[in-house]
């Protein structure tokens, strides 16, 4: 099926490919894990090994089959879009989604456009219409689930919303931002002060995105299975 930008077998277009392996064609067995979000997920500045993705998905290998479907600048509007575009090549079981920040938007005109908070065409937004377009979002993630029968997960790149979704299995305390540095008596002669950065030096280090990927696990690693 196929309406305008959105269809149920293929990908968004990226310009920067997906960090993954190849769908085509899919191999047997194993549950599809798709895990959706913006630059956070996809990892800009780091290596293949060193995002967060890659930490969680050494968890439960035998079962799970783990699908890095973030890209750079994505919206809450483009996430959603990602998730119905694989039903028909991944067919996920299971859901995480990183949250981007929530003041973006995917402008859908003669091109589909990834617009950031800062752009000049989002300057009628505010803290309501954020709010609501990233619940709207949240709403067709957890309908899609309901009706594929997948189980959801929810976290976030660098803001939390966590919030506004109670009830849902969602990491409330931590994000990717905020969970380096931190102090650790077992490992830790002196205080980190600094974040870790990417080779990019804007997004965050292969610190932050491991212990992140720790943080989830901690909280969700029974009910990845």
């Amino acid at each position: 099926m196929e309406f305008g930008y959105y269809r149920d077998d293929g990908l968004p277009e990226s310009a920067h490919g997906w960090r993954c392996p190849s769908w085509t064609s899919m191999p047997d067995g194993k549950k599809n894990v798709v895990v959706l979000g913006c630059s956070h997920t996809w990892g800009v500045g780091l290596e293949d090994n060193q995002h967060w993705v890659h930490f969680l998905s050494h968890h439960n290998t035998e079962r799970l089959r783990y699908w890095n479907l973030g890209q750079p600048g994505a919206s809450a509007d483009k996430v959603v879009r990602t998730l119905y575009g694989c039903q028909k090549i991944i067919d996920p079981r299971i859901i995480i989604v990183c949250w981007p920040f929530w003041g973006r938007r995917e402008r859908l005109g003669s091109y589909a456009q990834s617009l950031v908070s800062q752009d000049e065409q989002l300057k009628t937004e505010d803290d309501d219409t954020d709010r609501n377009n990233f619940l709207k979002n949240v709403f067709f993630v957890e309908k899609y689930a309901e009706q594929h029968q997948c189980r959801t997960f929810h976290c976030f790149a660098q803001d939390n919303y966590a919030e506004h979704i109670e009830g849902l299995n969602v990491l409330e305390d931590y994000t990717i931002k905020n969970c380096w540095p931190y102090w650790n008596k077992f490992e830790q002669r002196e205080h980190y002060n600094e974040p870790s950065l990417a080779a990019d030096g804007e997004h965050y280090g292969v610190d932050h995105h491991k212990r992140f990927a720790e943080l989830f696990l901690e909280k969700f690693k029974s009910k990845l299975r």
